[in-house]
């Protein structure tokens, strides 16, 4: 028995590095080696080995790794490593021991190629900023548009852009095998919840609508259609007749039991339905609301697409006001999650839309008649207040709503009832807060589109946005600007390279998430403006649909008043 001396190091973070075996033990026609790697730079979650042997062997085991593959002649052997084996922190040792057999007179000479499957290798190009304003706006609205794209569920298109997702949740169906393939993961967890994915989708419509132009000269137009028709066509799918339709596939206590990624997933996924003995006039009207603004963004590009959006939204909106209820009252599985606390607004959100769309009376008097008057509270997946009060100030230009939204405005920047963490972010919730701002920053713009308080309002958005970008002093958008977030409560983009396996263990590792999250809106500071970068802390550092949709929209906004020559000063 005899044992070499070299020793054998990797930098962490060196894809496909060159490692040496190390023979530790010699037993004639048996062997021993070892290969040590050392995370000297960045954690090593999830690994893959690649060992060449300069002669062929038999007998080949090892006790950290899942084989991947071998060849024929017995020289060259691939490994995983296994579920518990695969995160190594920063400043630790990772030894990986071999064993086999030989024909020689010594123990045969090994090589291996280790890779971190714990780095990602995508990256993005970062548009030039064009405007030189304060923050690139054309950056993040790429970015922006890119999370939407790592949210898809089902079958991915030819032009995906983001290389670590794939085909996931294909056997999504309902009743009677009905196709339910599609859509978006909520947030960092895998079920589609329908809601808050219709309020993202009618959100983002809106903002298209009014901003086309930031899109246009960002040259991210074309990205933005294909972004808002994936959830539009899954909508589509779920809505199977005039009287039913899915607002949910996936149970949230299993999806929440589980640490991995989307295209793994094997638990069974029920899907939900409204109807008229389960109504859900809540998700129902906000639905109506998405297809109505899909008919406005896509009728001079596709009528034939638009036409079908537009019918789909009359017949939803027909079922809401026709089966007045709260759908979680129906729906307990969606209750702990997204719990609709009424549907009045989202009756008067939707028949804005509608009415918008079709410029038919009897939508806007259904919008008037459930219009909530007074200070808005907020405006978020279960509060449309804020929303559907501009709206109807745009349709209509009754002064009602003016002061309706100039009141609620009161309330909410400076020296309103609405409190400031210190460096200056308006607070209304912990739970996502930077989501809350945003959304109020994104009525403020466009309560400024239709003249009001157009200069306050359009700084005050700026100053919300703005914070998220980097004036709190680090940026709260994955893969943008100074200090952003790195490791978002986000199950697939916490998980290592393929074919490393993922659980638990890659929620808690303490590294950066392997894929960066590019574009993701995390959900902020506590009220005293403290913020830390953990994984665990999915009240803080979650990333979430309805998390970006008005932040998306703000950004496209101010690029807009650039373009304009109406920028806040």
């Amino acid at each position: 028995m005899w044992q070499l001396l070299l020793v054998a190091v990797l930098v962490a973070g060196s894809d496909g590095v060159k490692v040496q075996m190390t023979v530790s033990n010699d037993y004639t026609g048996k062997f021993e080696g070892k290969f040590n790697v050392h995370a000297t730079s960045d954690t090593i979650d999830g690994w893959l080995l690649d060992i060449t042997f300069c002669e062929a062997i038999t007998g080949f085991s090892q006790w950290m790794g899942d084989p991947v593959s071998k060849n024929t002649d017995g020289t060259q052997f691939k490994i995983v490593n296994k579920p518990y084996d695969g995160i190594v922190n920063k400043g630790s040792s990772l030894e990986i021991t071999v064993t086999g057999g030989y024909s020689g007179s010594k123990a045969p000479c090994a090589s291996a190629e280790f890779t971190n499957l714990g780095i990602d290798p995508f990256k993005v190009q970062t548009p030039t900023d064009p405007d030189h304003t304060k923050y690139n706006y054309d950056e993040v609205l790429m970015k922006s548009i890119l999370f939407y794209e790592a949210q898809r569920s089902g079958k991915l298109p030819a032009n995906n852009r983001v290389p670590w997702r794939g085909d996931s949740a294909l056997g999504d169906k309902g009743s009677g095998g009905v196709d339910l393939t599609g859509g978006w993961y909520d947030a960092g967890d895998h079920v589609k919840f329908g809601l808050p994915m219709a309020y993202s989708t009618t959100v983002l419509l809106w903002g298209l609508i009014q901003f086309k132009d930031a899109y246009q000269k960002s040259h991210q137009l074309d990205y933005m259609y294909d972004s808002v028709k994936w959830p539009l066509d899954y909508f589509i799918k779920a809505h199977v007749s005039k009287n039913e339709f899915y607002v949910q596939v996936g149970d949230g206590g299993a999806d929440h039991a589980y640490w991995g990624r989307p295209e793994d997933m094997t638990m069974t996924r029920p899907a939900y339905k409204i109807s008229t003995s389960c109504p859900g006039a809540d998700v129902a009207a906000e639905t109506a609301a998405a297809f109505a603004a899909g008919y406005l963004a896509f009728k001079d590009k596709d009528s034939t697409y638009a036409a079908n959006l537009l019918q789909h939204g009359r017949d939803l909106y027909d079922f809401a006001l026709n089966n007045h209820g709260i759908y979680t009252d129906c729906i307990n599985e969606a209750a702990a999650y997204y719990r609709s606390m009424g549907y009045k607004d989202e009756l008067a959100w939707g028949g804005a839309w509608m009415y918008w769309a079709t410029k038919e009376q009897k939508y806007l008097t259904a919008a008037e008649n459930f219009h909530q008057n007074g200070s808005a509270w907020g405006f978020s997946w279960d509060d449309k207040q804020a929303g559907e009060t501009v709206l109807l100030y745009k349709l209509t230009k009754k002064d009602k709503y003016k002061q309706d939204i100039v009141q609620t405005y009161q309330d909410w920047m400076p020296g309103g009832s609405i409190p400031y963490t210190p460096n200056g972010l308006a607070y209304r919730l912990q739970w996502g807060a930077n989501r809350y701002a945003s959304n109020m920053a994104f009525t403020a713009m466009m309560a400024a589109e239709e003249g009001l308080n157009a200069a306050a309002y359009r700084k005050w958005a700026m100053s919300q946005i703005h914070y998220t970008l980097g004036d709190a002093g680090h940026s709260f958008v994955v893969g943008y600007g100074k200090n952003a977030p790195q490791r978002p409560h986000h199950r697939g983009s916490s998980c290592p390279m393929m074919p490393a396996p993922c659980g638990w263990n890659d929620e808690r590792q303490p590294g950066a998430n392997p894929h960066t999250l590019f574009g993701a809106l995390v959900g902020g500071p506590d009220k005293s403006g403290a913020y830390a970068d953990k994984r665990s802390d999915y009240v803080k550092n979650e990333v979430a649909c309805d998390y970006n949709a008005a932040f998306q929209g703000v950004v496209a906004g101010l690029k807009s008043l650039y373009l304009r020559n109406q920028y806040p000063k």
